[in-house]
Order: C-alpha cells, then sequence, then structure tokens
C-alpha cells in the first residue's frame, strides 16, 4: 500500500511514523524545509518540499500510483484542493481531508464532496470529535476517557484507580471480571503502559483502559470508588469551534445544564454570544485573571473544560480551577512533551487533537475487517472493533486456547445484536463483532488471526 501525505506537522508525521512502522509506503509532502528534513531523518519515510496541492509536488510524492491521499496541512482549502488534483490528474483511490471551518462542514450534507464535485472520501474534524470525545466523558463522569463503541454497546473507560477504600485494590485482574463484569484492557502505571497477565495485581494509583457493556458502566466505576454525579455547572474556556461546538451540543442534549463560556477574545465572545443565545453565558476576559474567575463562580463549578488553542492557558487555567474548589477538570494539550507532567497538576482528563485526528485517519486505513479503533497513547496501540470473517483463525476454539499474542485482548463481543464480556470459554462465530485491544507490536499478526482479506484503504 502506497500513501502520501500532505502535510508534516505533528499529526502528519504522527500519521506517518505509524504507517511507516507497519510496512506502508509512505511520502510526505510539506512547505516546510525543516519539516521535512526532520521527516527524512526521523521516520523510515521519503519527504517532498513542495506545496501540497501542486500537481508538480503531487506528482513527485508519487501520488500517480498512490492508494490513498492524506490532506492534513492547516489550510482547509489546500487540502480540498490536493483531493481534487490527486483525483483529476492521478487517480488517487481514496482521498481523506481535514477541514475545520464551520461553513465547508456544513456542506457535507450537501453532497458537494461527491466524486463529481469535489472528491473528498473521508472528511476529518478535529474540533467536531474533540467536542463530541469531551461531552461523552462529562456523561460518565469519573471516567478520564470514554469511547462509545460497537453502535453504544460496549463502552471504553479510562478509569482512575486512586481511592485508597476501592475493595478491588490488590486483587488479581484475572479476578476483576468475575467481580464487575468487565475486561480491564491495559494498564498504565507509573508512565509505563502494559497488558496486565491475570495474576498481576491492580495497585493504587494505576490507570485502567477497561472495556465494560453500556448497562453495566455504573456499576463497574462503582466497583473502583467513583460515584460522581453528574456535572450541572460547567464552564468552557474558550469560544472557538470546540468550545462553541461543545456548547451548542450540551445545551441541546441536556437543558438543565448551567453552561458559562469564558473568552478572550471581543469579537469571538461576541459572535459566541450571537450564536449561543440562551443556551449558554458568555464572558469576555482572561480566565487566569481572577476577577473573571470570581465572575464565572469556578469555585462552585462541577467541571471546567479548557479548549483554548494555547497550551499553557489550558493548563493553568484547569489548575487554578481545581485549587478554587472546581470538582474536575477537562484539559486540551497538544504538546507532547506535557504528557508526564499532566497527572501531576491534578488534572483530570486530557485530550489530545492528534490523537483524534490519527485514530479517524487509521480506522480508513486498516484491515478490511476493522471496522473501528480508538488510539490508546500514541506509541502502545488501540482499541480496535472487528468483525469475524469466514476465513478467521479465531473460529471455533475458546479465546483461551486460540494463542492469541499477548498483545492482542479479546474484551466483548457482540452477537444478534448483544454484546456480552468475553470470557476464556467465549467461542467466537462468523459474523460476531469484537471489541479488542491490540498493541503496535502485535498488529498485525492480529490482522491476521481476524481474515476479512488484504489491507487496504477501506
Amino acid at each position: 500500500m502506497r500513501v502520501v501525505i500532505c502535510g508534516a506537522g505533528q499529526v502528519g508525521t504522527t500519521i506517518a511514523r505509524h504507517l511507516a512502522s507497519e510496512g506502508i509506503n509512505v511520502t510526505v509532502i510539506d512547505i516546510d524545509a525543516d519539516q521535512i528534513r526532520r521527516v527524512d531523518e526521523s521516520y523510515d519515510v521519503r519527504g517532498v518540499l513542495g506545496h501540497g496541492s501542486h500537481p508538480s509536488a503531487l506528482d513527485k510524492a508519487g501520488a500517480r500510483g498512490a492508494d490513498m491521499l492524506i490532506a492534513v496541512t492547516r489550510s482547509d482549502e489546500v487540502n480540498m484542493v490536493a483531493c481534487q488534483v490527486a483525483y483529476s490528474l492521478f487517480k488517487v483511490k481514496r482521498r481523506v481531508a481535514r477541514l475545520r471551518h464551520t461553513g465547508y462542514l456544513a456542506q457535507d450534507k450537501t453532497g458537494l464532496y461527491a466524486a463529481e464535485h469535489l472528491p473528498i472520501d473521508v472528511i476529518i474534524s478535529p474540533e467536531i470529535e474533540i467536542a463530541e470525545g469531551i461531552a461523552h466523558r462529562l456523561r460518565t463522569p469519573g471516567a478520564f476517557d470514554m469511547v462509545p463503541m460497537a453502535d453504544g454497546k460496549v463502552e471504553l473507560l479510562g478509569i482512575h484507580a486512586d481511592r485508597a477504600d476501592c475493595a478491588l485494590i490488590g486483587r488479581r485482574f484475572g479476578e476483576l471480571a468475575e467481580v464487575s463484569g468487565m475486561t480491564v484492557a491495559a494498564v498504565v502505571r507509573s508512565e509505563r503502559c502494559f497488558v496486565p497477565d491475570a495474576d498481576d495485581r491492580l495497585e493504587l494509583g494505576d490507570d485502567l483502559y477497561v472495556i465494560a457493556l453500556t448497562d453495566r458502566v455504573e456499576a463497574v466505576m462503582a466497583a473502583f470508588g467513583h460515584r460522581e454525579r453528574i456535572a450541572r455547572r460547567v464552564i468552557i474556556i474558550g469560544a472557538g469551534n470546540i468550545g462553541l461546538h461543545l456548547a451548542r451540543g450540551l445545551s441541546q442534549s441536556s437543558p438543565r445544564i448551567d453552561i458559562k463560556v469564558i473568552e478572550q477574545d471581543t469579537a469571538r465572545a461576541e459572535h459566541a454570544a450571537r450564536e449561543l443565545g440562551t443556551a449558554a453565558v458568555v464572558l469576555r476576559g482572561d480566565v487566569l485573571d481572577r476577577d473573571v474567575q470570581e465572575q464565572a463562580q469556578v469555585a462552585t463549578a462541577d467541571t471546567i473544560v479548557a479548549v483554548t488553542n494555547d497550551d499553557e492557558t489550558n493548563v493553568f487555567a484547569s489548575v487554578l480551577a481545581k485549587r478554587a474548589g472546581c470538582r474536575r477538570a477537562i484539559t486540551l494539550v497538544n504538546k507532547r512533551s506535557y504528557e508526564g507532567l499532566i497527572p501531576t497538576l491534578g488534572i483530570d482528563a486530557v485530550v489530545s487533537p492528534s490523537a483524534v485526528t490519527i485514530s479517524t485517519v487509521l480506522r480508513h486505513v486498516r484491515h478490511g475487517a476493522i471496522m473501528a479503533l480508538y488510539t490508546l497513547r500514541e506509541d502502545f496501540g488501540e482499541v480496535i472493533e472487528a468483525q469475524i470473517g469466514p476465513d478467521s483463525k479465531l473460529l471455533r476454539r475458546p479465546i483461551d486456547a486460540l494463542g492469541l499474542p499477548q498483545g492482542m485482548r479479546i474484551g466483548a463481543v457482540v452477537r444478534d445484536g448483544e454484546a456480552m464480556i468475553a470470557t476464556g470459554s467465549t467461542e467466537l462465530q462468523t459474523g460476531d463483532r469484537v471489541v479488542a485491544l491490540v498493541t503496535y507490536n502485535a498488529l498485525r499478526l492480529a490482522e491476521s488471526l481476524l481474515g476479512g482479506g488484504k489491507r487496504t484503504a477501506a
């Protein structure tokens, strides 16, 4: 498979690194010579200096024989034109574009992006996906991550095991499924992420990624001592695309939530006030200013959501809010260098725009059997949703007898519309949908076990 990526920013280079590590032929185009040099030096990726939408640059990058073009530059217009040129001149089979402006996104339902108009097969909108992901987390208080899977029948939960009175502390992971009806897919301990063995024990301070049935989520959270109430007073820092979409979505899905939006830029604050109307109170000011915090009543808020374009503002606003008395902080952070620092600051949940975009892109590149995926830490692995095909090597034997690689753990199975937690005695059938953790070092083997055809630009 051959892929051309337009844009060598954080998202483009991370996608390139992932794909190259799996043996995919990747070329990256960017106008920044330093970025291209870093790509050439750091990854098994070819870099081409040029404009992503220019025919000459695409030709030099090998677009004529490419299976997929992924346009993730900072410009919506460049991404759109790159897809058009790739389709019209080079017949690239699959075209993916990142679009941010709401005016462009609104046209998705009008047929503008059909092949006969503007040929974009997949539109990635990080801001909307981030806002929807935050809304999911607000509906599951106590979880630092929450991703619905299998048409909402199964949920991936990120849970802090930080309650000293939690009865599960010290228990073997092999026992936890029997106790609370869940599968522990991965553990983060002292910044190290691993798939636990059945005899490993849960330690205080562990962060867990758990696969649970949706109707059992409340019981699973309670088993770890998390009985937090759903937020009724939410403060959103930043009235950009993420903040506006989140405020609008919350007001529609949960009309009783008291929403305040704080925005420093006057024009943007006025725009937000017009857009939101009575759905939220918009305050103009610097969230790091004590008077603004008092006006917004940060100390009595249930949750603060910091989603400005500035990482430092998001982090400091979250820390100050928690110290003032706010119960929970959800913080948008772009820089990977901050990952190790965040847990020490008391921030409850971190949102990574690049991780959201990467998950969206990769689900269109993966093996034919894989229907959806979510990236768990960019250097570790993914939770996938896959359908078991008739040629799968996972059929007709109990899971315990399949000899699954250490980096693959099947957490749940959906059969005939009903979801169940997978156990060692579960036997998979053709047509089953499984939700499983797969680490990157086990990805190829997992794909071969699932069956369903070759890797393709699906």
